[in-house]
């Protein structure tokens, strides 16, 4: 399957295009998930930047209560399909009251939203002590700008190789519409807040796309650039993994 081209692009670049298919790539990170989570799960579970439901609708047998929330309305009206309370609304303002949810499933979201930091203390906020946010967000570290950039005041989709590695004003200005992190980024995020970070990882894709069209090679690409999350270059992955447990 190629690379599937976001009919509005301009939407895309500000949002972000949503998981519409299941494959390895998204069950490895539910795998991830329901291990980050392990009883919790079990529990209310929130989807904070839910899309068109493609995690919420696997959550739903697993959990006490399943629970979407994405800014966009067309996309709330889709994942009512996979579960019955989604909610239209904002991550900075999460319509849930101060230690209800057991686990926050954050899925490369943060990076679109208005106020990061305002994000990650509302995640924190409505969790109850001991449960866990279970976060992917992308690396500034990997090689790619996997969500395009502006040039001359035109948005080209696609990825685009070394853009992170620009000095950070430089490489705002080719892509203001996403952020990167790197690690000591998401520690200030999240510095003061009572909170412990239970995992700190960093992770390559799946490249689903690649297998689609070639699978030998992609296949071999998948496994070499998986089996560096065990070393040191685990630094240029695609995705900060990070599981955060709120301690008071």
């Amino acid at each position: 399957m190629p690379q599937v081209i976001p009919e509005n692009l301009e939407k895309a670049a500000e949002r972000g295009e949503p998981s519409h298919v299941w494959r390895a790539g998204q069950e490895r990170r539910f795998a991830m998930l329901r291990e980050a989570a392990g009883e919790r799960i079990t529990g209310r579970v929130l989807v904070d930047g839910s899309g068109v439901g493609t995690y919420l609708r696997h959550l739903v047998p697993l959990s006490r209560q399943a629970i979407g929330l994405d800014i966009e309305f067309p996309r709330v009206q889709e994942s009512h399909a996979f579960a019955e309370l989604v909610v239209c609304g904002a991550g900075e303002h999460l319509p849930f009251p101060t230690g209800s949810i057991d686990i926050v499933f954050s899925h490369e979201v943060l990076e679109h939203v208005q106020d990061d930091q305002a994000t990650v203390q509302e995640m924190v906020r409505v969790l109850k002590p001991g449960g866990r946010i279970v976060l992917f967000c992308p690396n500034r570290g990997y090689p790619f700008e996997t969500h395009g950039i502006y040039w001359r005041s035109k948005y080209h989709f696609g990825n685009i190789l070394l853009v992170n590695y620009l000095p950070r004003r430089l490489r705002d200005k080719l892509a203001p519409h996403v952020r990167v992190y790197t690690r000591a980024d998401l520690a200030r995020l999240f510095a003061g807040l009572p909170v412990q970070v239970v995992t700190k990882r960093t992770i390559f894709g799946a490249y689903d796309n690649i297998i689609e069209r070639h699978p030998r090679l992609g296949k071999a690409i998948r496994a070499v650039l998986q089996a560096l999350e065990k070393t040191p270059l685990q630094r240029m992955g695609l995705s900060h993994f990070w599981v955060i447990e709120k301690t008071a």
